[in-house]
C-alpha cells in the first residue's frame, strides 16, 4: 500500500498534475487507489482551478498555512486515513487557489491537494516553476525593490521569465521517474549507473521534482546531489538548488550531514533560501514544539555560522512570513538579532498583505527596543499606502518621517510619483520631481517611465515627447531607454510612424534603441503595407551598429 501511496504522488509531482486535470481522471483510477475516494460528482472545472489566481494574500485566511510531516488523518466525518503527502506537492500548484465548501473537503484532502492537519486547512503556495522564478535576476532596472510593491514597467520582463521558464523544462518525465528509481534501489554506485542513462544534462525543475519524491519518502538525497554537482557545477550558484539537500537533511533528521553540508557551504560563500527549510513543522504542532523545531535550527545555523548562518536567518524568517507565521519570524528575531533588515522582512511582507495597522505597531515596537526603522522600512509602508490609494496618509508617514531625521531617497519619491502619474495627477507628480531634484536626489530611470506612461495614459503625447527630449538633454544614461519606452507605447497603439519616427530620431542622437521595440515596429511596418518605411528603419540600425562597433572596437 505504502508503494503505492507513493508512486501516485511521484506521478503527480513528475506530471505536474492540475487539479482539474484529476478531476477529468476516470473514478475507476481512484476507486483501484484504496486510500483515495472517487472524485465527488458535485465537483467541476470551476470548483478547483489551476490556474494562477492574483488574490492579494491579505485574503488568506491565516488557518490555511503550512503543516508538519504527517501520516494519519481523521476526517470530520470520522475516516480515519494513513498515507503520506509529500509537502513539496504544494509547490507545484504555483498560488493556485482551491475552492471548496465543507461537503467537499473531504475528498480533496485524500486525493492529495490538501494536506489536513488537526482539522486545520491551508491554500498551497509557492513560487511558479517549482521556484526557479525566485532565483532569476531580471536585467530591466535597479527596481527590483520596487518591484515588491507590485510596481512593473516593461511587458519585455514578462517575455523574458517565460522564455527562461521554458529553457528549464528539458527533461522527460519518464527520465525523471527513471532516476528517482535508480536512486530508491541503489545502495552504491548510484553515480555510475546515473551516467550509464545517458543525460546531457538535469534542469533545476527537475531536480526540484525529484527531491519532492525523496522528501516524501524519507530517501537520502546525497549522494544524488554530489552527482548533480559533479554533472553540473555551476549549480553551486543556485542557491534554491544547494538549499534542497538542507531540507532534505531536515526530513531524515539528520543534523550531522547538515552541518556538514553547511560547514561545505561556507566555505563557498553560499547563501540559503526559503527552500531549506520546508521541514520544519510550522503549524499543525504545539507552539511549544514548533519554538523547539526552530531553535535547533538557528543552534546548528549559529554552529556552522557565516554566509550560512546570516542568510539561513534571513530565508527563515521570510519563508516564515510567507506562511502568514508572523509571531513565529518574530520569535526568531528575538532569540536571534534585533536588527533592522530582519524586522524589514516582516514589515515588506505585511505591508504586501495590507497590513498597515500591523507594520505601523511593529514600527513603534522597534523604536521602543531602540533599533528605528530606516529608510528601508518607511518605503515599504509608503508602498503600501500608495497602492491603496491611501496617498494623504503616506503624505503624513512622509512627514513624520523626516521629523524622525530619516531624510527620503529616490526611491521614496517614486513611489509618490509613480501612483500620481497613475492617478493622472500628473501637475503633483511633477512638484515631487522638481522637490527631489532640489534635494540633489537623482531620479531613477522608472521614475522617468512613471511619467511616459501617465503622459501616454492620458492621451498627453505631446509632453510624454517634451519629456523625453528633455530627458535626453540632461539624462543621457536614461534617455536610450525613454526613447524606447515612448517608441514601444505608439507602437502598441497602433501609431507606427511616430514610432518609427521616435526610433530614428534617437538613432540621430547617437542612442540605441531597445532592440525588442525596434523589431515589432519594423515588422508591423512591413505587415501593414509601409515596407518602405520598414526598409528605412532597418537601414539606418543596420548602419547604426556598424558604426556603433566601430566607435568600441
Amino acid at each position: 500500500m505504502k508503494n503505492l501511496q507513493h508512486r501516485y504522488i511521484e506521478m503527480m509531482i513528475i506530471s505536474n498534475i492540475s487539479t482539474t486535470n484529476l478531476i477529468r481522471y476516470p473514478k475507476s483510477l481512484f476507486s483501484s487507489l484504496s486510500f483515495l475516494p472517487a472524485p465527488s460528482s458535485s465537483f467541476s472545472p470551476n470548483t478547483l482551478n489551476p490556474s494562477f489566481s492574483p488574490t492579494h494574500p491579505s485574503t488568506i485566511p491565516h488557518s490555511h498555512q503550512p503543516f508538519k510531516r504527517r501520516s494519519s488523518y481523521t476526517s470530520s466525518t470520522g475516516l480515519h486515513s494513513d498515507f503520506y503527502v509529500t509537502p513539496s506537492l504544494s509547490q507545484s500548484l504555483s498560488y493556485d487557489v482551491l475552492r471548496f465548501n465543507t461537503s467537499q473537503k473531504d475528498s480533496i484532502f485524500c486525493i492529495g491537494l490538501i494536506r489536513p492537519v488537526f482539522c486545520r486547512f491551508r491554500w498551497f503556495s509557492g513560487s511558479s516553476s517549482d521556484g526557479y522564478l525566485s532565483s532569476m535576476t531580471l536585467e530591466t532596472d535597479k527596481n527590483s525593490e520596487f518591484e515588491d510593491m507590485g510596481i512593473h514597467f516593461f511587458d519585455e520582463t514578462a517575455n523574458k521569465v517565460k522564455i527562461c521558464e521554458a529553457s528549464e523544462s528539458n527533461n522527460t518525465p519518464k527520465q525523471v521517474s527513471d532516476i528517482i528509481e535508480l536512486i530508491r534501489s541503489c545502495k552504491d554506485d548510484l553515480a555510475s549507473k546515473l551516467n550509464s542513462m545517458g543525460l546531457t544534462s538535469l534542469s533545476v525543475q527537475s531536480i526540484n521534482q525529484i527531491f519532492r519524491v525523496l522528501n516524501c519518502e524519507r530517501i537520502s538525497a546525497l549522494n544524488f546531489f554530489q552527482w548533480v554537482l559533479v554533472k553540473n557545477p555551476n549549480l553551486y550558484n543556485n542557491y534554491d538548488v544547494c538549499s534542497l539537500i538542507i531540507d532534505n537533511c531536515g526530513w531524515l533528521d539528520d543534523y550531522n550531514t547538515m552541518v556538514s553540508m553547511l560547514n561545505e557551504f561556507k566555505e563557498k560563500r553560499i547563501c540559503l533560501t526559503e527552500k531549506a527549510f520546508g521541514f520544519l513543522p510550522v503549524l499543525g504542532s504545539s507552539k511549544s514544539l514548533v519554538e523547539e523545531s526552530i531553535r535547533r535550527q538557528i543552534k546548528t545555523l549559529n554552529e556552522v555560522g557565516g554566509s550560512c548562518y546570516n542568510s539561513g536567518i534571513c530565508a527563515l524568517i521570510n519563508m516564515l512570513c510567507d506562511l502568514d507565521s508572523f509571531e513565529m519570524a518574530k520569535f526568531v528575531i528575538e532569540v536571534t538579532e534585533r536588527k533592522v533588515s530582519h524586522y524589514n522582512i516582516l514589515i515588506r511582507q505585511m505591508c504586501r498583505r495590507y497590513h498597515v495597522e500591523e507594520a505601523q505597531a511593529l514600527m513603534r515596537e522597534m523604536r521602543e527596543l531602540g533599533c528605528n526603522p530606516n529608510i528601508k522600512t518607511y518605503n515599504y509602508l509608503l508602498g503600501c499606502l500608495c497602492k491603496n490609494g491611501k496617498l494623504s496618509e503616506a503624505s503624513i508617514v512622509l512627514e513624520g518621517m523626516q521629523e524622525a531625521g530619516t531624510p527620503p531617497d529616490s526611491l521614496t519619491f517614486e513611489v509618490f510619483i509613480y501612483y500620481l502619474c497613475k492617478l493622472g495627477k500628473l501637475d503633483a507628480a511633477n512638484e515631487f520631481l522638481d522637490q527631489m531634484v532640489s534635494m540633489g536626489i537623482e531620479p531613477r530611470y522608472s521614475t522617468h517611465a512613471a511619467f511616459i506612461n501617465g503622459y501616454f495614459n492620458t492621451r498627453q503625447y505631446e509632453e510624454a515627447y517634451k519629456y523625453a527630449n528633455h530627458l535626453g538633454e540632461n539624462y543621457e544614461e536614461s534617455s536610450n531607454m525613454i526613447y524606447s519606452l515612448l517608441a514601444g507605447l505608439h507602437q502598441k497603439k497602433g501609431d507606427l510612424f511616430v514610432a518609427q519616427s521616435i526610433l530614428i530620431e534617437m538613432m540621430d542622437k547617437g542612442l540605441k534603441p531597445h532592440f525588442p521595440v525596434y523589431v515589432r515596429t519594423m515588422k508591423q511596418l512591413a505587415k501593414t503595407g509601409r515596407g518602405h518605411l520598414a526598409w528605412k528603419l532597418k537601414s539606418k540600425f543596420s548602419k547604426f551598429s556598424i558604426e556603433s562597433s566601430t566607435r568600441t572596437g
